[in-house]
């Protein structure tokens, strides 16, 4: 029996691959918080690896936004903040997977900006409620094309990561800073979820975050993976 609904139903979330006609479906999009000692630190917090775990945050798949993309200055926000992050993405699932085993889940590779409503992030800390006010909303999630993982490459551990707004660098760093690895990350997921191929994992930012005002040009790089760029253009009406 056909399956018959009150009206039609939004369109699949997908995202380009490098050189490819064919496209990744994305299904869930992970956030790691805090995952740089130095942004930690420029966040008020200092992350011991001995005594804490990773945690995390989700954004929907609506929220993705192509590079290149006009990204809209979001509403009821004074504070609009940029994060620069490698992302993870999965080919293959896996439940409490051994952080040996993360390797066969990654199916490539690209560079992201977890756009951030910082006040209202700030608030709802304050307040001990959720962050998804802060965090989930339209074109916050913006992605340059995924680059395969080539066949039997080790994963990715190093690397340059760095971000320009308007041709000023404002962060820069390197992915072998990370706190938790994405083997570490995969493994520490996947006791908590049914990892699925088309999940997302955005790494977490090293420091030097900041506001964007209408007419900013955001470039990213990863050495290796490539760039991302995204121009912040006038509110949302």
């Amino acid at each position: 029996m056909t399956e018959r609904l009150c009206f039609a139903a939004q369109p699949p979330v997908s995202v380009a691959i490098q050189n490819s006609d064919v496209r990744f479906p994305v299904h869930r999009i992970f956030c790691v918080g805090r995952n740089y000692h130095a942004h930690a630190a420029e966040m008020g917090v200092t992350v011991n690896k001995a005594t804490t775990q990773p945690f995390y945050f989700n954004k929907h798949p609506s929220a993705i936004a192509e590079s290149g993309s006009g990204i809209a200055y979001p509403p009821e926000t004074r504070n609009y903040h940029f994060e620069m992050e490698l992302v993870v993405a999965l080919g293959a699932g896996g439940f409490q997977v051994p952080e040996i085993a993360a390797i066969d889940l990654v199916y490539g590779y690209a560079a992201g900006l977890d756009m951030t409503r910082r006040d209202l992030q700030q608030r709802a800390k304050d307040h001990a409620h959720p962050w998804d006010l802060g965090k989930d909303f339209e074109q916050a999630a913006v992605i340059s094309p995924l680059v395969i993982k080539p066949e039997g490459a080790p994963l990715l551990q190093q690397g340059a990561i760095e971000l320009s707004v308007n041709e000023s660098v404002k962060q820069s760093s390197n992915l072998s800073l990370m706190i938790w690895s994405v083997a570490e990350l995969i493994s520490d997921l996947s006791r908590y979820y049914r990892l699925l191929p088309g999940d997302l994992i955005y790494t977490g930012t090293p420091e030097g975050v900041g506001p964007v005002s209408p007419g900013d040009c955001l470039e990213g790089r990863i050495e290796g993976i490539g760039q991302v760029v995204a121009n912040i253009t006038g509110p949302t009406v």
